[in-house]
């Protein structure tokens, strides 16, 4: 996807800085958690589209009237998401920030498929090991039951 502009200055800016900042904010580990409790998930995942959407735009120079115009949104809500008055506008403008300091966005889906895969091939050598001790084990039974 190329750098993500962090002051947009056109159309493809500005989608590529509403991306980074739908994902960057969607794979936080605290914003699954909200999504996987919230009731109405669409509702949740509008929002931080929304909220994402608007801090893009306004990080561009668009007002706010333009802004709503272009989402399907009133003013009152883009203002509310954009001050951080929704907790969707709160936690998208948190990932801007963070992008803002040079922070690394972590994808936690990701990251759980290394852990998960690591902790896999870990149980696999745990196994691997019991099962030669019980071969031993049965080895040495069969001595045992030979001698007697």
């Amino acid at each position: 996807m190329g750098e993500v502009p962090l002051k947009p200055t056109g159309k493809e800016e500005i989608k590529k800085l509403e991306l980074s900042l739908i994902l960057g904010t969607l794979f936080r580990q605290d914003v699954l958690e909200s999504i996987r409790s919230a009731e109405d998930k669409v509702t949740w995942l509008d929002s931080l589209i929304v909220a994402a959407g608007s801090l893009a735009r306004e990080r561009a120079g668009i007002p706010t009237t333009k802004i709503a115009e272009e989402l399907g949104r009133t003013e009152s809500t883009i203002r509310n998401h954009l001050s951080g008055r929704t907790e969707a506008g709160k936690i998208v403008k948190e990932t801007y920030e963070k992008m803002l300091k040079g922070e690394k966005l972590e994808l936690t889906i990701g990251t759980q498929d290394e852990k998960l895969k690591q902790e896999n091939e870990e149980l696999k050598q745990r196994v691997e090991e019991l099962s030669n001790k019980l071969s031993k084990v049965r080895n040495m039974l069969e001595q045992l039951l030979n001698e007697l």
